[in-house]
């Protein structure tokens, strides 16, 4: 066995082996109980990101966990072709060699867009392989394959022939750029600094006692020449006087009507807002409201049209600046003000959003919500953390209709058809021949293709065959987990659900598991625009496979944004570095030969035991091993991984290798035959049920070293050992003692005491010194005295005293434990005036920077003005500055004796 780790070799190894072997793969022959995962499915074009490895491990945490539990485990992965990104992508391509997708056409293009699919598409599959993602990769799915593509356009023409997808005039998200329709969600709101222009309108006709003009506050002013209206609230006596008036559009001279509607607050601007029905949805929804006609000034482009007058051809933002030039030398401004307000962006290439009247398709959204809804309020669907069930309860209740439809190439297209001869409109899930009503086969097919969440909405049961009936989908669907993030439980999660209700008749999973974003350290999201992202290939191959997924579970407490930097994958890195050492020490305590008792116990047989073989550290592991495992167990049961993560760093790095391998050293290397037997019984079933633990979240070194230390056959992998079970009569067959377990927690106390006295006065670690122990009462006595030569192995003690009647002489600093007063003579050990001039020199530093802190806390100026968080900071700062203050004058008080 190797002195060091080398995570590399292994890891492509052991994934090679695990792929040779189909050990990933589950299907409904094999019965039992079933446990399905679907995989969130990856954009075709994107790469691994620290967001993705986060909410894989987890999955694969799971999926392990559940494969290791006996039960039928499918994990099914697979991509999304990511219509408008993969779109771009192609498209940039093509704009370098000078061309666009006019210039090839439809199919040509389309043809470009699945080459590139080939070429580059699987990415991000290679990459979840190197995380060690054991998806069933032999079910690998795309959303534009043959089988998901036909499940699409069922879903489809069911909606279309229930009366459940229409097409309407409507006024959506556009993108210039991309040139599509977008949903509310993906235009991303973000707060921008603007100006808020008030604009004069004059009044035609008005009254001799009324102003000549109005004035109108806007963010847009470009919009103005859509102006249908002016609207003003009801109940706003301030313009009564416009009741039978009409106003003249500036720069174009066009009549504008006045309306009352509710929706106008009164307190905004100046009270009167212009209504611009085909570019902005508020006057659109007053527009349908109050029959206006829109005017559309604006190409699909971001570029004014001809109704724009002068303007024509013009680029929105270049029309806006033009045209408060020309209101300013017409007098028309009366003022700007500064305004901070929300602005649309594209979700994908991170344009202005431009709102848009254009003739698109809906869903209807409010019949498929309602079973929706009510799954979640009986639990039939929960939340994990439960928080996010409210998020999903306000959306549902308040839902709108979906915007299906994309004037984009790469995609499912529309299966909605014409017949020019009769003008007859139906869907079909194949093309037709002719038309159903004429026989005419002059047909057109809608030339939109459909929102990519449409094909993805349908992946929990899509993926396994649907609309087919087969035994796999009878067997995994409903599906278990579901693992993703909160920006999507409006994009996805909720439209699954919804899904669900609708073509199968039932929930598509039982629990929805909302993870954390990841933050840098300082707490700003990551991503490659800020600089600040973390490759998750390069954290493997510095650090390996295993060393970011326990590091990532040791730091993401449940559903929390978990906060990064690369230094935290060194927590994994030393965490495999201590396991595989211990490892190695029982390897070369074992001889070549592992014993078959050994390997059994290891296994997970329980090894039979005389009790009277049993001391007390091995009844306090033997405690803490079945303490751990069910509490790993229950963890991972509620999704609280970062606990089960932390229970089995605590159990293996401490309670194990820290005090039980240390403790046994002098076992392996002693006389009595069948004690060293016990012992190493006991470490190899220890480490046996440890690797099982640990091996849904570390695979390669837990696999790696099931087979080094003899544990499984050649064919044999630990992910298909049996999960570890705290049997009931375990302790009870091996006459386990509370009260020893009890005791030796009592001794690790008692030896970190004198572990402490080491340290506070700088006793190198080699360095033998005497300890004197004064043991609280005869039965403490009694149970150190037979612990003697541990005790002094553990401190390394030249010399160890017991004593209930001990007496210390002058500068013998102590330390009390539940067990006796820890003693440590400093005579001949240390030069004790040298001690106390450092420790002096320490406490005049800790003195100057409590002084420090204690000024700045007194400055009520930084009380008041500074961050509330920086001022509990400080205040935590001057709390361990005067513990360290004590401390110090507590040891220089000691050494005066």
């Amino acid at each position: 066995m190797d002195k060091r780790y080398e995570p590399k070799t292994i890891e492509e190894k052991w994934y090679a082996r695990w792929l040779e072997s189909d050990a990933f793969h589950g299907d409904s022959s094999r019965g039992g109980e079933p446990y399905c995962v679907v995989i969130p499915p990856p954009n075709v074009t994107g790469i691994l990101h620290m967001g993705h490895a986060l909410n894989n491990t987890i999955q694969d945490i799971l999926v392990r966990w559940r494969r290791m539990q006996g039960r039928n485990v499918v994990w099914m992965p697979g991509t999304d072709h990511a219509g408008i990104a993969t779109q771009n992508v192609v498209e940039r391509a093509l704009a370098k060699e000078g061309k666009t997708r006019e210039d090839l056409g439809r199919e040509a293009f389309l043809e470009r867009v699945w080459a590139w699919r080939r070429e580059y598409g699987d990415t991000i599959i290679t990459q979840l392989k190197r995380l060690g993602a054991s998806c069933d990769w032999s079910r690998e799915r795309f959303t534009m394959d043959e089988g998901l593509s036909r499940a699409v356009a069922e879903a489809f023409v069911r909606l279309y022939d229930k009366g459940l997808i229409y097409r309407s005039n409507y006024i959506i998200n556009w993108c210039p750029r991309c040139q599509t329709a977008l949903s509310d969600e993906e235009s991303e709101h973000e707060d921008l600094d603007g100006q808020l222009y008030y604009i004069r309108y004059p009044v035609i006709d008005a009254p001799s006692d009324a102003p000549s003009h109005i004035v109108v506050a806007t963010t847009r002013p470009e919009t103005l020449l859509g102006d249908v209206a002016v609207a003003i609230h009801p109940g706003d006596e301030r313009y009564a006087f416009l009741e039978d008036c009409k106003l003249r559009l500036p720069l174009l001279d066009r009549e504008l009507v006045v309306i009352k509607d509710e929706h106008v607050d009164p307190e905004f601007g100046t009270g009167i807002v212009k209504v611009t029905p085909a570019h902005d949805p508020n006057d659109f929804e007053m527009g349908r409201r109050h029959e206006l006609t829109p005017v559309n000034v604006m190409n699909g482009d971001g570029t004014m049209n001809e109704i724009a007058g002068p303007y024509e051809g013009m680029d929105r933002f270049d029309c806006r600046k033009k045209i408060l030039v020309d209101l300013e030398s017409a007098g028309w401004i009366e003022k700007t003000d500064p305004h901070r307000h929300a602005v649309g962006h594209c979700y994908r290439c991170q344009t202005v959003v431009e709102p848009r009247i254009s003739p698109q398709w809906f869903v209807k959204m409010k019949p498929l919500a309602e079973p929706a809804i009510e799954a979640v309020k009986s639990g039939r669907v929960s939340f994990t953390p439960g928080r996010w069930t409210k998020v999903y309860q306000e959306w549902m209740e308040n839902i709108r209709d979906w915007c299906i439809s994309r004037q984009i190439w790469w995609g499912h297209r529309i299966p909605v058809f014409t017949c020019e001869g009769c003008g007859k409109e139906w869907a079909s899930i194949e093309p037709p021949s002719s038309c159903p009503d004429c026989a005419a086969t002059d047909i057109a097919q809608d030339e939109d293709v459909l929102d990519t969440w449409f094909s993805s909405w349908l992946w929990p049961f899509s993926t396994f065959g649907w609309p087919e009936e087969n035994e796999d989908l009878k067997l995994y669907y409903p599906t278990h987990e579901l693992v993703t993030a909160s920006e999507i439980i409006f994009f996805w999660v909720a439209r699954m659900v919804m899904a669900g209700f609708e073509f199968m008749g039932d929930i598509p999973f039982q629990r929805v598991y909302i993870h954390g974003t990841v933050r840098d350290d300082g707490g700003l999201k990551m991503s490659k625009s800020l600089g600040n992202s973390l490759d998750p290939l390069t954290i493997i191959d510095k650090y390996s496979a295993d060393s970011l997924r326990f590091s990532m579970m040791m730091i993401t407490a449940t559903g929390q944004d978990v906060f990064v930097a690369e230094e935290k994958f060194e927590i994994g890195r030393n965490f495999g570095t201590k396991l595989w050492n211990a490892a190695r020490f029982m390897k070369m305590n074992s001889g070549d030969a592992v014993e078959a008792h050994w390997i059994h116990a290891a296994r997970g047989s329980l090894p039979v035991f005389n009790p009277e073989q049993l001391g007390p550290d091995d009844h306090h592991i033997l405690s803490r091993l079945f303490e751990t495992t069910e509490s790993c167990t229950a963890n991972l049961d509620a999704c609280r991984i970062n606990n089960a993560a932390l229970v089995l760093y605590d159990f293996v790095w401490h309670n194990y290798c820290d005090w039980y391998i240390e403790y046994a050293r002098s076992v392996l290397n002693g006389s009595d035959e069948a004690r060293r037997d016990t012992v190493q019984t006991i470490m190899h079933f220890v480490l046996g049920n440890a690797l099982r633990l640990l091996h849904p979240m570390m695979p390669f070194i837990t696999e790696e070293l099931w087979h080094q230390m003899g544990y499984g056959s050649e064919d044999e992998f630990i992910m298909h050992a049996d999960w570890p079970t705290g049997p009931s009569d375990a302790m009870q067959g091996w006459s386990l003692d509370r009260g020893m377990v009890d005791y030796v927690e009592d001794k690790h106390e008692l030896i970190r005491v004198g572990r402490t006295l080491r340290a506070d006065f700088s006793v190198v670690p080699t360095q033998q010194v005497e300890f004197a122990i004064k043991p609280n009462g005869d039965e403490a006595g009694a149970w150190l005295e037979r612990d003697r030569e541990q005790l002094g192995l553990f401190l390394k003690a030249s010399q160890l005293v017991l004593d209930t009647d001990f007496v210390p002489s002058k500068a013998t600093p102590s330390g009390v434990s539940k067990l006796g007063t820890v003693y440590m003579p400093l005579e001949g050990v240390i030069d004790i005036e040298e001690e106390r001039e450092r420790l002096g020199g320490k406490l005049e530093k800790v003195m100057q920077d409590l002084a420090r802190i204690s000024a700045k806390l007194e400055d009520q100026a930084f009380v008041s003005k500074a961050p509330k968080q920086v001022v509990d900071q400080q205040r935590s700062r001057k709390n361990e500055i005067i513990e360290s203050r004590d401390k110090l004058t507590q040891l220089i008080e000691t050494l005066a004796g």
